[in-house]
């Protein structure tokens, strides 16, 4: 696998299980602290933010957001396992934290059973995209690029990209030179400059599709993305993978049942409000409201956890 470094550049889900707590049976003693796995300013920041927002003005608690970033979401993850489980301290991330990254790293801080989860809030719309002047519609017009002698450059915003990367490369039958950026945005910008042939974005890249200068070759979700839904999906290329994300709401292992359920009934009635900031947010720029709570949700993480380690073994091949 060959790799450079580069610089720069739905309708909303039925609540997974019925919740009988509510914010009214439970208040916090005391300001709660978001902790939000992503960098200030970008859209998976706003999200957590608008969360936070939205708790409080409904629940009248002081709830107090703050950036906790690094390394794939294992810093936000360390410093939520240090805070005791009384529902002062929450965190925002995304499911790959919880299912490839503890599989890739090779001293993993922290386990999948050492934390509560709470709640999905919305998923990704992952795609793999290009200028649209290229002229390709499809991976199978990249890879035939490749096979005629184009050195193809993908941009991946984290290893799991890297390796899927690698792994649609042997399912093409080519070779592409993985550049890791710095987040979905970081590839947009380098192929929108013409530094990237191909990357990863997962919801960033639609107004780009929208005016036309940018297009999705494939959906990497498990449906079809939203603002291309024509695209094809990666299955039709052998691929036995999929690579969206969930972003969710976790909080330290050990919280008690009245604490969880009160929070999960707080936050889908901040989700499933179609007039609520959040909602119109993830409507617009994500897949939409997704709420997944409870048994199912780590149903869902257990499921994701045993496909991760499917495909680390498939890209050390």
């Amino acid at each position: 696998m060959k790799f450079m470094m580069f610089k720069g550049a739905v309708a909303a889900l039925a609540l997974a299980g019925a919740t009988t707590a509510t914010a009214e049976d439970w208040a916090p003693e005391g300001p709660v602290s978001v902790m939000i796995a992503f960098q200030a300013g970008g859209g998976a920041d706003t999200m957590g933010r608008l969360l936070a927002q939205e708790l409080a003005e409904r629940n009248g608690w002081e709830v107090i957001p703050e950036n906790v970033t690094g390394r794939g979401g294992a810093a936000m993850a360390e410093a939520l396992l240090d805070q005791p489980a009384d529902g002062l301290a929450i965190g925002i991330t995304v499911s790959e934290a919880f299912t490839y990254n503890i599989q890739a790293a090779r001293n993993p801080s922290y386990a999948l059973d050492d934390f509560t989860y709470l709640s999905t809030i919305t998923g990704s719309q992952m795609g793999i995209i290009a200028r649209a002047d290229r002229g390709w519609t499809t991976l199978a017009d990249v890879a035939a690029a490749a096979k005629a002698g184009e050195d193809i450059s993908f941009g991946a915003m984290s290893q799991k990209l890297a390796d899927a990367a690698y792994v649609i490369g042997n399912a093409l039958d080519v070779e592409f030179t993985t550049v890791m950026v710095k987040g979905g945005r970081g590839g947009l910008n380098g192929v929108v400059a013409e530094d990237i042939d191909i990357a990863w974005a997962a919801g960033v890249q639609t107004p780009g599709i929208k005016a036309g200068d940018i297009v999705n070759l494939v959906s990497a979700e498990e449906d079809a993305l939203r603002v291309s839904p024509d695209a094809q999906m990666l299955a039709e290329y052998n691929v036995p993978f999929t690579f969206g994300v969930k972003f969710m709401v976790v909080a330290p292992g050990g919280m008690s049942e009245d604490v969880s359920m009160a929070y999960q009934t707080a936050i889908a009635e901040v989700l499933n409000d179609p007039e609520g900031e959040l909602n119109k947010m993830i409507s617009r720029a994500f897949a939409g409201p997704i709420v997944v709570q409870g048994d199912d949700l780590r149903a869902m993480l257990d499921k994701g956890y045993e496909e991760a380690g499917a495909l680390l073994e498939a890209s050390a091949e």
